[in-house]
């Protein structure tokens, strides 16, 4: 009985969680308990919130005693959900002292989570009183912007203080009044430094950088960080790979790891940065960045490499999309990569597309894409397209083939209009078309093929049809139905 009794213990103990639980009774008299805390509106049967759950509870405990994290369930909490305005699953929000402050727009795991709080957590700047201060706050993993101020109440340290509150969520700051350091960091009157990570240190490009405007703006000092903070070649991850999206951006993919191996991960970095910057002092326009090829595979997958060995992969991926890789083997050199580059800045690099082969017969009612044939059939500028972008494993996909199937038999004498569908999960889905769930329906009209329209109809051959007489370039071709026999008198 006490062995019983003392494996239940454990287990209750085991089960002990460092997540606040919240309901309808008592979320309004304890969210107002802490000046900080992230909570989570979820679902049990969301399968996202099921991935998230064991990353937000780890961050949880790597967070005590400093920042909460608390959850509410919404299929038993309604009334709290429902004025917070959860629509989807999970919804993470922060709040501050009772009072929603806006969406968690953070990463999705225990270390991005936790990254993020922590510098939401607190003043948006610290204050440092010595060198000793500053040597600690220099120490981390990220960059650390510095405000260097005689006066702590001059205009200038107020519009530091504003940019620093508007870039908490991404940046590191802090500020000093401190004679000593103002001194040692050659400064008069006031200064800001932004300081690159030091395991980042490299002979190519300076460990800091001094904000050289003679006005002190907040706007001014934002602009200044933003076009420093990474240096010329960034560690791209979790943290900060949203900022480096929407650029003309290579990467090159290995084992990077700074806390494991920090030489080795410069080792190759060295070599791209030494490359880099041959081009970037020609003028040459293009961002550069290192990333962990296992953090990142799936982008790797979207560039079709699949790297073995210790050498790196590299691609490119432009602000509009187009996608470029590298196809000879890395060389210790840089000789390979400067190559690839030099080709990329010729125009001569051929585009990477992940598409399936072209089909050899397509002469089905419905027209199969891919991402090679995209621009023969659906930028076909005498033509009207709809074209449905399906996942094969998608049950709603599978329940409308017949029925897209049937619309492609009424309109296949009509010379003016296709009928077409793509596998998105097998071919690169070309901009300007958006894809986030199956199916995804688009409109392409004949002479307009950069301004697609997505279809958000009915889904009954009828509803197609009413549509595509609407938005058609022509009048429909439609074959006719086979007339029904009248039954003789003598059947009657």
């Amino acid at each position: 009985m006490l062995r019983l009794i003392f494996l239940a213990a454990l287990a209750g103990f085991s089960r002990a969680s460092d997540v606040l639980e919240y309901t309808d009774d008592d979320f309004e008299s304890r969210i107002g308990d802490h000046e900080l805390i992230l909570v989570e509106f979820f679902a049990p049967w969301c399968g996202h919130c099921k991935r998230l759950a064991p990353e937000y509870e780890a961050a949880a405990t790597r967070l005590k005693g400093i920042v909460a994290l608390a959850k509410v369930d919404c299929t038993a909490n309604s009334n709290t959900c429902s004025k917070y305005g959860v629509s989807g699953y999970p919804t993470l929000k922060i709040f501050r002292d009772g009072d929603e402050s806006g969406p968690y727009d953070g990463p999705r795991n225990a270390d991005g989570i936790v990254s993020f709080l922590k510098k939401q957590a607190g003043p948006a700047s610290v204050v440092l009183k010595d060198n000793a201060d500053l040597e600690k706050f220099l120490a981390d993993q990220d960059a650390s912007v510095v405000g260097f101020f005689a006066d702590d109440k001059s205009t200038e340290q107020a519009e530091f203080l504003k940019a620093a509150s508007a870039l908490r969520d991404n940046y590191r700051f802090a500020h000093t009044n401190s004679e000593a350091l103002l001194k040692s960091h050659d400064i008069e009157g006031e200064g800001v430094i932004l300081f690159r990570p030091p395991q980042l240190n490299n002979k190519f490009e300076d460990s800091s950088v001094k904000f050289s405007d003679d006005k002190y703006t907040s706007n001014k000092i934002k602009r200044f960080i933003q076009d420093n903070i990474f240096g010329f070649c960034p560690h791209m991850n979790d943290n900060n790979k949203d900022q480096l999206k929407g650029k003309d951006l290579m990467v090159a993919y290995y084992d990077v790891d700074y806390e494991k191996n920090p030489k080795g991960s410069n080792y190759w970095r060295n070599r791209v940065m030494k490359v880099a910057k041959g081009f970037l002092d020609q003028g040459k326009k293009l961002n550069f960045a290192v990333a962990n090829k296992n953090m990142f595979s799936h982008e790797l997958s979207e560039f079709g490499l699949n790297p073995s060995g210790e050498l790196p992969v590299v691609a490119i991926r432009t602000a509009k999309g187009d996608k470029y890789t590298m196809t000879e083997e890395f060389s210790r050199d840089g000789k390979a990569l400067e190559r690839f580059l030099q080709d990329y800045f010729d125009g001569k690099l051929k585009r990477y597309l992940k598409s399936e082969p072209i089909p050899e017969n397509n002469d089905g009612p419905v027209k199969v894409v891919v991402a090679e044939n995209f621009d023969s059939i659906v930028n076909d500028d005498s033509k009207d397209v709809l074209i449905e972008f399906y996942a094969p494993w998608c049950g709603h996909c599978k329940s409308l083939e017949p029925k897209y199937t049937e619309l492609g038999e009424k309109l296949a004498d009509d010379p003016n209009v296709v009928i077409a569908k793509m596998d998105a999960t097998a071919n690169d889905v070309p901009s300007p078309y958006e894809v986030s769930g199956f199916p995804t329906i688009y409109f392409s009209p004949a002479g307009r093929k950069l301004s697609p329209k997505k279809y958000e109809g009915g889904r009954e051959v009828s509803d197609f049809l009413s549509y595509l007489k609407r938005e058609a370039s022509n009048p429909l071709v439609m074959q006719e139905e086979p007339k029904k026999k009248k039954k003789k008198k003598s059947e009657l």
